[in-house]
C-alpha cells in the first residue's frame, strides 16, 4: 500500500472499499489489491498535476475499466463527488509548477542555451565536437528543472539531481579528447543516457526505490519518444516549405535551418514534448501501448528470421562465424534491435494492466524475449570473436558490456515471464526484475563516460 493521502480522500477511498466488499464472494485480499491500484493511480495522476479530489475521480474511473463494482460505484457516486469538487469547504489544493507557460518558458530558455556559444563562434554545423560534447548539457538541466517545478520537489531532491549534471559537466569540460575520437564518441552518447535517467529522479520526484515510480517514468519515456517523433516529423515539413519559399526568392535558407531551426527546434521540441505528455495523461489513454501492441509481433518474427537465417547459413559456430556475424555495423545494427526489444518489453509492462491474467500477448512477449536473448548470444559470441581476433578497443568493450547486461537481463525476464503466462510467479515480480535493472544501465554508461577516455588516453 502506498502512504495515506489527504483525510478526505482517505474518506473517499473508504467509501468505495466499504462499497466493492459488500457481496460475500468479493475476497479481501481482492479488494486490498485493487485498492493499492487505486492509490497507485491517484499517486501518478496527480504528480501529473491533478488536483486529489480530481485524481481521484479519474482513477476511479479508470479503475471502473477493470472492476465491474468500482464501475457502479463511480457511476452512483459520481454527481455527489463533483459536487464536493465544486462547493467543498476549504480550499483546493495548489496545482505544481505552471503547466504549458512554464513549459514554453523553459524551452525557449533550452533554445536560447543552445545558441549561446555561436556568440563565441562556435556554430552547431561546423563543430560537430563540440555541440555532441554539450548539447544534452544545455538542454536536460531545463528539462529536469521542468519536472522539479511541477513536483515541487525537496531541496534534497534537487541536490540529488544536479551534481550528476555538474558532475558530467566538468568531465566533459576537463577531459582532453581528441577531436573526433572514439572515447569523445561514446562519452557524447552515454553521457545523453546518464543525464536522462538522472532527469528521471526529477521526473519521480525522487522517489528512486519505488519500482511503480521508475516504471511511471518507463510509460513517460515511452510517450515522449512517440511525441518528439511526431514533433520532428512536423519539424521536417516545416524546414522543406521553409526552403522552398525562400528559394522562390531567390534567397537561400540554408544557414538559417541549419544553425537556428534545427538545434533551437530540437531543444524546444524536447520540453514540449514532456509537456504534451504531463497535460494528455489525466485526460486521455496513452498511444504508445498501441504502437506496442502492432511492433511486438513484427520484432518478433524479425528476430526468428535473423536466427533461422543464421543457422541456415551453418556458420554461427564455427570459424566463419566473426567474419559474417562480426562486421561493427552488423553488430552495432544488432544492439540497436536488442536494446528496442527490451524497451517495448519494458513498455508493455508500464501499460499493461496488474491484476490482468496472462494472455496471448504475454506469451507473444515471452517468445520475443527468447529469441532475443538467442540473437544477444550469438551477438556476443561475435563480439568475442573480434576481440579476440582485432584486440579491444574503446567501441568492443562498451558494445561488450552492453549485451552483457542485456543478457542478464533478458535471460531473467525470459524466467519470469515463462513463470507468470504459466501462472507461478505474480506480474510484480516481472515488473520489479525490469525496473531494476535502470540504475544498472545508469551505472554503465557513467563507466563508459567516466572511465573509459583515460582508459584508452583520450582517443
Amino acid at each position: 500500500m502506498t502512504e495515506d493521502l489527504d483525510p478526505r480522500i482517505e474518506d473517499q477511498i473508504s467509501a468505495w472499499r466499504a462499497y466493492v466488499s459488500r457481496p460475500e464472494a468479493i475476497d479481501g485480499r481482492d479488494v486490498d489489491e485493487l485498492e493499492d491500484h487505486l492509490r497507485g493511480q491517484i499517486d501518478r495522476l496527480e504528480a501529473s498535476g491533478l488536483d486529489r479530489d480530481e485524481a481521484f475521480l479519474v482513477a476511479v474511473k479508470r479503475l471502473g475499466g477493470l472492476d465491474d463494482l468500482s464501475r457502479e460505484f463511480a457511476r452512483e457516486h459520481s454527481e455527489r463527488l463533483w459536487k464536493q469538487l465544486m462547493f467543498q469547504d476549504e480550499p483546493r489544493a495548489p496545482r505544481t509548477g505552471g503547466g504549458v507557460l512554464l513549459a514554453v518558458g523553459l524551452a525557449v530558455g533550452a533554445a536560447l542555451a543552445v545558441k549561446i556559444p555561436a556568440l563565441f563562434g562556435v556554430q552547431f554545423a561546423e563543430n560537430g565536437d563540440f555541440y555532441g560534447r554539450w548539447y544534452a548539457l544545455l538542454v536536460l538541466p531545463f528539462l529536469a528543472t521542468y519536472f522539479l517545478v511541477r513536483r515541487t520537489a525537496t531541496l534534497s531532491t534537487i541536490a540529488v539531481v544536479a551534481v550528476p549534471f555538474v558532475a558530467a559537466a566538468l568531465v566533459m569540460a576537463v577531459y582532453p579528447f581528441a577531436p573526433g575520437g572514439a572515447t569523445l564518441m561514446l562519452a557524447a552518447t552515454h553521457v545523453v543516457v546518464v543525464l536522462w535517467l538522472v532527469t528521471g529522479i526529477a521526473y519521480v520526484n525522487g522517489r528512486v526505490r519505488s519500482s511503480r515510480a521508475r516504471m511511471d517514468f518507463i510509460r513517460f519515456t515511452g510517450e515522449w519518444v512517440v511525441y518528439l517523433a511526431l514533433i520532428a516529423l512536423g519539424g521536417g515539413v516545416l524546414i522543406a516549405l521553409t526552403m522552398g519559399v525562400f528559394a522562390a526568392i531567390d534567397l537561400d535558407a540554408g544557414w538559417f535551418v541549419e544553425e537556428v531551426m534545427v538545434p533551437c527546434g530540437l531543444a524546444g521540441a524536447i520540453l514540449v514534448a514532456a509537456w504534451l505528455v504531463e497535460a494528455k495523461q489525466s485526460v486521455i489513454e496513452n498511444i504508445a501501448p498501441v504502437l506496442t501492441k502492432l511492433f511486438t509481433p513484427l520484432f518478433t518474427v524479425l528476430l526468428l528470421a535473423f536466427i533461422a537465417a543464421g543457422f541456415i547459413q551453418g556458420n554461427l559456430i564455427d570459424d566463419s562465424a566473426t567474419e559474417v556475424f562480426g562486421q561493427r555495423d552488423l553488430l552495432i545494427l544488432f544492439d540497436i534491435v536488442l536494446i528496442v526489444v527490451v524497451g517495448l518489453l519494458l513498455y508493455a509492462l508500464s501499460a499493461r494492466d496488474p491484476l490482468a491474467p496472462p494472455s496471448w500477448f504475454d506469451r507473444m512477449q515471452l517468445v520475443m524475449v527468447v529469441a532475443a536473448l538467442v540473437v544477444d548470444i550469438m551477438v556476443l559470441v561475435a563480439m568475442i570473436g573480434r576481440i579476440a581476433e582485432w584486440g579491444a578497443s574503446p567501441n568492443k568493450l562498451a558494445s561488450l558490456g552492453l549485451n552483457v547486461i542485456l543478457l542478464a537481463n533478458l535471460a531473467g525476464a525470459a524466467w519470469l515471464q515463462l513463470r507468470f503466462s504459466m501462472h507461478r510467479a505474480p506480474y510484480e515480480r516481472l515488473e520489479r526484475w525490469q525496473t531494476g535493472f535502470l540504475p544498472v544501465y545508469l551505472a554503465w554508461a557513467a563507466i563508459v563516460v567516466v572511465a573509459f577516455p583515460p582508459l584508452f588516453a583520450f582517443v
